[in-house]
């Protein structure tokens, strides 16, 4: 059973997340022109970076408790990505017409993501954590 302080970790991280996100939606689709919905793809890049980092490092580290984990990880990064925006932008596009933007969105949503987590765990793993423990 979850504590009522990890609960209330991730409902005020999970707010933050959701305002940046929004903020940042915006902030991307605003400067760069586009037919793919970019500013979804940029917070699902950036924000699947920033668990790679943040998973890496909680793995080597004991630095943080269980409910900054949980406020960092669950609650921003959790609302900071945007899978069911994601999905919904990608039916559009399908409904439209606009296969090849289809394939194009989910392509780069789904393996950037991927890619994005793997390069902040690594980056984490390879050059920042040696430096700690010596």
């Amino acid at each position: 059973m979850m504590s009522w302080q990890t609960i209330l970790a991730i409902g005020s991280g999970g707010f933050i997340g959701a305002v940046l996100r929004a903020y940042l939606n915006g902030l991307i689709s605003h400067r760069v022109p586009h037919d793919l919905p970019y500013g979804t793809l940029g917070v699902n890049l950036i924000g699947s970076f920033l668990m790679g980092v943040l998973v890496a490092y909680f793995m080597y580290t004991t630095f943080f408790s269980l409910h900054t984990k949980s406020f960092l990880t669950t609650g921003i990064l959790g609302a900071l990505t945007t899978y069911s925006t994601f999905a919904i932008e990608s039916v559009l596009l399908l409904k439209g017409g606009h296969l090849v933007l289809a394939f194009a969105n989910i392509s780069f949503n789904a393996f950037g993501s991927v890619i994005m987590a793997g390069s902040g765990f690594y980056l984490v793993k390879e050059f920042f954590l040696p430096n700690i423990h010596n």
